[in-house]
C-alpha cells in the first residue's frame, strides 16, 4: 500500500489555485527548460485533457510560461508571466488537443527553441499534489520525475555505451538511485537516464561526451 504524507495532501509551496493545474504545470516546464542549453526564444505548449479545458481559469498558461522562464512553484512573478515573457522577447503559443484520449488528463507537450536554433520537445504529466512525470523527450518514451538530480544521455544504442556511463559515474563517486534505458529501436537513438540522491558534478558531462557514440548529455539538478 502506498504511503501518503501530509505534504502530499497539502501540496507544495505554490502560487495557486491548483497543485495539479498550476504548481504541476510550473514543475513540468521548469524541468523541460533545464534540458535544453542556451536561452529559450520560443515555446509552444500543447495541452491535453483537463489541461486543455481549464488552463485559462486555473492559470495553467501562466504557470507553464513561468516555468519555462525558470520560475519555481512559489515565485510570485508567475502572476505576471505574460508581461515578463513579452519584455524578454520570448515568443509563445498555447494549443489544445482534445482528440487524443489515450493520455493522462493533465498532459502538456512543450516544444522549445533556443538561441542556437536547437529544438526539443518534452511531454510531461501533472500527477497531483505538485508531483510530475516526464514521459517523452523528442518523441521517445521515457519516465522520470525530476525529484532527484538527473543525468540524461542521448546516445546510439551500441554495446559498451552504458558501461562507459557507469564508469564515469563511478569515477566521480556518484551514488545511483535509479538508472533507466529507453530506445527508439535496436541500434537507433537511445536515452539513458540516471537519477542520483546528490547533485551531480558538472564535469561529468564532458567525460561522458568523450564516447563517440554519445550525442548529447544533459544535467537536471535539483
Amino acid at each position: 500500500m502506498a504511503v501518503i504524507s501530509a505534504f502530499d495532501v497539502l501540496g507544495p509551496n505554490m502560487i495557486g489555485p491548483s497543485s495539479s493545474h498550476t504548481a504541476g504545470a510550473v514543475a513540468i516546464a521548469l524541468l523541460a527548460q533545464k534540458m535544453i542549453a542556451g536561452q529559450i526564444i520560443e515555446a509552444e505548449f500543447t495541452l491535453y485533457g483537463s489541461f486543455s479545458r481549464t488552463y485559462r481559469g486555473h492559470g495553467t498558461d501562466r504557470a507553464l510560461l513561468g516555468g519555462i522562464m525558470g520560475f519555481k512553484t512559489d515565485d510570485r512573478r508567475i502572476r505576471d508571466s505574460f508581461s515578463i515573457a513579452q519584455k524578454r522577447g520570448l515568443r509563445y503559443s498555447f494549443l489544445t488537443n482534445e482528440k487524443d484520449k489515450d493520455v493522462h488528463p493533465n498532459t502538456v507537450d512543450i516544444r522549445m527553441v533556443n538561441d542556437r536554433n536547437q529544438e526539443m520537445t518534452v511531454r510531461g504529466e501533472s500527477l497531483g499534489g505538485g508531483k510530475v512525470r516526464i514521459v517523452k523527450i523528442n518523441q521517445v518514451d521515457v519516465d522520470f520525475t525530476g525529484e532527484f538530480s538527473s543525468l540524461i544521455v542521448i546516445h546510439q544504442d551500441k554495446p559498451g555505451v552504458v558501461a562507459h556511463i557507469s564508469k564515469c559515474l563511478s569515477d566521480c563517486n556518484v551514488n545511483i538511485a535509479f538508472m533507466k534505458l529507453f530506445r527508439e529501436e535496436k541500434g537507433a537513438q537511445a536515452y539513458c537516464i540516471v537519477e542520483s540522491d546528490e547533485r551531480l558534478p558538472l564535469e561529468i558531462t564532458d567525460w561522458i561526451n568523450s564516447n563517440p557514440h554519445v550525442y548529447h548529455t544533459m544535467l537536471v539538478q535539483v
